[in-house]
C-alpha cells in the first residue's frame, strides 16, 4: 500500500472509532457518568483475560462477550454502591475501576508466562500497524485492513443501537424517573447502552488502545457541549470533532514521528482547552457588558 492509501485507511479507521465513542459519550456524559466508561474500560480486563483463556486468541468471541459481561457488572456494582451502599458516585466508579483492573492485571501477571497475552497488548494498541494487519480468507484472499472492519461494524452497530432507541436513550439521559413513569425500562436502557460501551471499548483496545479510547468517549462531548446543550447539535459537532481530531492526530503524529493514538488524544485535549478558554473569554465579556448595562 501507498502512503497515501494507508493515511486514508488510517484516518478513516480512527474516525470511525472516534464517531462511535463519541456518540456513546454524549449520552454518558448526559447521565453524569461520563468516567464511567473510563471505569467500564478498564474493568473489563478480567473478561478479556479470561476470554482469552478460553478463546485461546485475543481475536475470539469469547473475548468480547468476556469483557461484556465484566462491564455488566462494573455497572452493577457502581449502581449498587451508588444507591444501596450510598456511596458517591465518584468513589463508586474508583473502587469499581480500581478493584477490577486490579483483577485483571494480577491475572495477566500470574498466567502471561505461559500465553501470548500481556498489559500492552491489551492496553496500548497502536493503529500505525493497521495496514499490515490484513483479513486474510482460508483461499488465501486478502480483503484489507482487519481492524478497519470492525471498525465499520462498531460504527453500524452504535449508529443502529442510538438510532432505534433514540426516544428511550433521550428521556432516562434527561430524566430517568420520567421516563420510568412513560413505561420505559429504565434500567433495562442503561444496562444496554452500559453493554455497548463495553463492546466498543473492548474492540478497540486493540487497534487504538484504552487510553484513546477513554479520550474518545469524554474528550469529544465534553468539547461539544462547551458549544451547544442541545441534544441533536451536540451529536453532530461530537461527530465532526471526531474526525478533525483523526485528521490533525494522524498528520501531526507523521509530522513529528510520534505515536498516533497519542497524538489524537493530545489534539482532543487542546481543542476541548480552547473551546474552554474561548468560551470562558466570552462568558466574562457578556457578564462584564450586562454589568454595565
Amino acid at each position: 500500500m501507498s502512503f497515501d492509501q494507508n493515511a486514508f485507511l488510517i484516518i478513516l479507521t480512527g474516525s470511525l472509532i472516534a464517531i462511535s465513542c463519541g456518540l456513546l459519550g454524549v449520552f454518558m456524559m448526559l447521565r453524569k457518568m461520563a468516567m464511567t466508561g473510563d471505569a467500564i474500560s478498564h474493568a473489563v480486563l478480567p473478561g478479556i483475560v479470561i476470554g482469552f483463556f478460553v478463546a485461546g486468541s485475543q481475536r475470539g468471541l469469547e473475548v468480547i462477550i468476556g469483557a461484556g459481561i465484566l462491564g455488566i457488572i462494573a455497572t452493577l456494582i457502581i449502581d449498587w454502591l451508588r444507591k444501596k451502599a450510598r456511596v458517591q458516585l465518584d468513589a463508586s466508579i474508583g473502587i469499581t475501576f480500581t478493584l477490577l483492573f486490579a483483577i485483571g492485571i494480577i491475572l495477566i501477571n500470574l498466567f502471561a508466562y505461559n500465553v501470548d497475552l500481556d498489559q500492552e497488548c491489551v492496553l496500548y494498541g497502536e493503529i500505525a500497524y493497521l495496514p499490515i494487519d490484513l483479513w486474510v480468507t482460508g483461499s488465501g484472499t486478502i480483503l484489507g485492513p482487519r481492524i478497519t472492519y470492525l471498525a465499520v461494524l462498531n460504527f453500524t452497530l452504535v449508529a443502529g443501537f442510538i438510532y432505534f432507541f433514540f426516544k428511550e436513550l433521550t428521556l432516562t439521559s434527561f430524566d430517568e424517573s420520567f421516563g420510568s413513569v412513560m413505561g420505559i425500562p429504565s434500567k433495562g436502557i442503561n444496562l444496554a447502552l452500559m453493554s455497548m460501551v463495553s463492546y466498543t471499548t473492548v474492540s478497540s483496545f486493540e487497534a487504538v488502545g484504552a487510553i484513546l479510547v477513554v479520550a474518545l468517549l469524554v474528550v469529544p462531548p465534553a468539547t461539544a457541549f462547551l458549544w451547544t446543550k442541545n441534544l441533536m447539535p451536540l451529536i453532530k459537532l461530537t461527530t465532526i470533532l471526531g474526525i478533525g481530531i483523526s485528521i490533525l492526530g494522524y498528520y501531526l503524529a507523521y509530522l513529528f514521528d510520534s505515536s498516533i493514538a497519542g497524538m489524537m488524544v493530545t489534539v482532543a485535549g487542546v481543542l476541548f482547552l480552547l473551546s474552554a478558554l474561548i468560551k470562558g473569554r466570552s462568558s466574562k465579556s457578556a457578564g462584564t457588558s450586562m454589568a454595565n448595562i
